[in-house]
């Protein structure tokens, strides 16, 4: 990964965020620390990368979700668990389903196939997408920076290291705020069929 991302820079990370996921996008960061790709470079291909797949996901699924492909994926446990919590949380949802795993290819299809405007995933689409490449890009440079200085090589890190901890401080609440929105929609779920 890391011999792809030096060899194609940007053209790299934008394939590896799109298809790959946020391990290009780490490496990516550990690269930017290592001034092999430039920070902002590596920031804005995560995004974009990130982004434009899940706005073709997303356009398949509204554009398809009668052919059979989409019906047939519609029937799995996880497309329909993406489409309940997205009928009861959808700007929620839309920014945080990148950092679910299991769900990430999903989740933009079962939100073209539901009933949430295209403007909407679009403005929601870009913001997720920004945070998540963020996210990833300083965790990879934090990454590269705790390295550099173990082995005595760094310098103090300053801003940098201030934004990659809100950066990872934002993910670790993502994704403690999801995980808890799920748990508890299973616990009212199980009441429900409790009191039955």
């Amino acid at each position: 990964m890391e011999e792809f991302l030096r060899q194609y820079g940007p053209i790299g990370i934008f394939l590896g965020a799109g298809f790959e996921g946020q391990t290009a996008v780490i490496v990516g960061g550990l690269l930017a620390r290592q001034h092999i790709l430039g920070l902002w470079m590596v920031l804005a291909s995560a995004t974009a990368g990130s982004w434009l797949v899940d706005q073709l996901l997303f356009v398949a699924g509204r554009r398809f979700r009668t052919h059979r492909w989409v019906a047939r994926a519609t029937k799995q446990a996880a497309f329909a668990r993406a489409l309940r919590f997205i009928e009861k949380y959808p700007i929620s949802y839309t920014l945080a389903f990148r950092f679910i795993y299991g769900l990430r290819v999903a989740s933009p299809i079962a939100i073209g196939v539901s009933q949430v405007p295209t403007w909407r995933f679009t403005v929601l689409n870009i913001l997720g997408a920004m945070i998540w490449g963020t996210a990833f890009t300083m965790a990879g440079f934090i990454f590269g920076e705790a390295v550099h200085n173990v082995f005595g090589h760094g310098h103090h890190a300053g801003r940098w290291t201030l934004i990659a901890a809100g950066g990872l401080i934002l993910v670790v609440l993502v994704v403690w705020a999801v995980r808890y929105l799920l748990g508890r929609r299973k616990r009212a779920a199980e009441a429900l069929v409790g009191d039955a």
